[in-house]
């Protein structure tokens, strides 16, 4: 592929003043720049933009060594999967069978889980979903890399950390609902989750915000001499927010104990990851910007992902300071329910992605090192599919979009402030005589 100024190439004969190399194919007056896209709806998926390493070939450093000595880091490629689903390199995590069985069947969880909601979406019995369709190893991985008490803030496709902090599938589907059971009590949009018992931050529609929240946070642990850490996530379209520049500011400035992590899946709905910056460099490359460890890995390599999050969380601890990660991944579906994706990018692209889907590699992995087989993963499929259809027969008992019971209106006079003001109070006594003589007139 051409991507017009994407590559620069050096005149080795020519030089400038004795002061660097002339570059030789750059315009010769100022012109806007417009990032090309790979592939368009009608073309051929291309990912030869896509920078690799080869598995097992970047280092991997002491954990407080100094930001400004692993920059390589924010450019290669940590990987530990190879073709041949061996793991090598020095990133290699040893996890012991019985754990990397955990992650497969947290990852399938997930989008058993996911598949289903989108299903129920379509059907008219919820309103909205967002699946997280080949990014499961992100926040899987990284979940079962850090320690119950760590504070998570995750964004909108993270339903994979509520699963392996084992939020309970039917809590999760009442959210969806806004039934009775809701958790968010009908003031959220759906999939935004929380639980303070799991120590998941509530998620916000206002993209990036959970950034500088995280950062916040982990600077408060620290003050109070705690050993907890705090983790974030964004996508990489959040990057051009301000709160994602502010995190790092204060991050870098008090070495706050925080894993700041950019899931890089290559699309911010409908806009290529190159109009968020990722064309001139790494997003990972921001963080050695403000003396911050900047790490890329592949984001599909649920060993490499849990490595990476393992080794940043230890260099958070023992007061290193934070670390950016740029997980390398692919939204394999629609951004959300009320997207289409064939609109703006080309047909079965997940289907060429170079580093292929989470769950089958790790599962590959599996049946050649730790006794997995066909049979056993057929059958977890089966259990997990199961679990899910009792869920949401028991989600639904709490009401449904067309059915009671219902919320209490009052709830929407509550939480807000500790002793209800004048002006709540009479707008609260308005609703229920309108409601008193509403019923009376029937």
């Amino acid at each position: 592929m051409n991507f017009p100024y994407y590559s620069v190439w050096f005149n080795e004969n020519q030089h400038s003043g004795g002061h660097g190399r002339k570059l030789t194919n750059m315009p010769r007056s100022p012109r806007l720049h417009l990032p090309p896209t790979p592939a368009r709806p009608g073309e051929s998926p291309d990912f030869s933009y896509l920078q690799l390493s080869p598995a097992g070939a970047v280092p991997r450093p002491d954990v407080n060594v100094r930001a400004r000595d692993i920059g390589y880091l924010s450019l290669e490629l940590v990987r530990v999967l190879d073709d041949a689903h061996d793991a090598v390199g020095p990133w290699h995590p040893h996890l012991d069978a019985a754990e990397l069985q955990v992650g497969l069947r947290h990852m399938l969880l997930t989008r058993i889980y996911d598949d289903r909601m989108q299903r129920n979406q379509r059907s008219g019995k919820i309103t909205f979903y967002m699946r997280s369709l080949g990014e499961e190893a992100v926040s899987v991985a990284q979940c079962m890399a850090l320690r119950p008490g760590d504070m998570l803030f995750p964004s909108y496709r993270n339903q994979g950390l509520h699963i392996a902090r084992g939020l309970p599938l039917v809590d999760m589907m009442c959210q969806l609902l806004s039934n009775t059971r809701d958790m968010c009590k009908g003031r959220q949009l759906p999939v935004m989750y929380h639980s303070a018992a799991q120590r998941l931050f509530s998620i916000s529609g206002n993209l990036a915000t959970q950034f500088p929240q995280a950062v916040g946070w982990a600077m408060a642990a620290a003050i109070k001499g705690e050993d907890d850490l705090a983790a974030a996530w964004i996508g990489e379209g959040s990057s051009a927010e301000a709160d994602f520049h502010h995190a790092l500011l204060f991050a870098a400035v008090y070495q706050a104990p925080v894993i700041l992590n950019l899931v890089n899946n290559q699309w911010a709905i409908s806009t290529f990851q190159g109009y968020a910056g990722g064309e001139q460099r790494s997003f990972a490359a921001r963080g050695p910007g403000y003396g911050i460890a900047g790490v890329r890995v592949d984001g599909n390599d649920f060993l490499a992902v849990h490595a990476v999050t393992q080794w940043a969380a230890e260099r958070a601890r023992i007061g290193a300071g934070p670390t950016l990660i740029e997980l390398v991944t692919y939204r394999a579906a629609a951004h959300s329910t009320s997207d289409d994706p064939s609109r703006y990018r080309a047909k079965d692209d997940y289907a060429h992605w170079p580093l292929g889907d989470p769950i089958e590699r790790l599962k590959a992995h599996l049946i050649k090192h730790a006794g997995w087989t066909e049979e056993r993963h057929r059958s977890l499929v089966e259990e997990l599919d199961a679990q899910v259809t009792a869920s949401w027969k028991e989600a639904v008992t709490h009401g449904t979009l067309a059915d009671g019971p219902r919320l209490d209106p009052d709830l929407m006079f509550e939480d807000v402030f500790k002793v209800m003001p004048p002006n709540l109070e009479r707008q609260r006594a308005a609703m229920h005589a309108e409601r008193s003589d509403a019923r009376w007139r029937k």
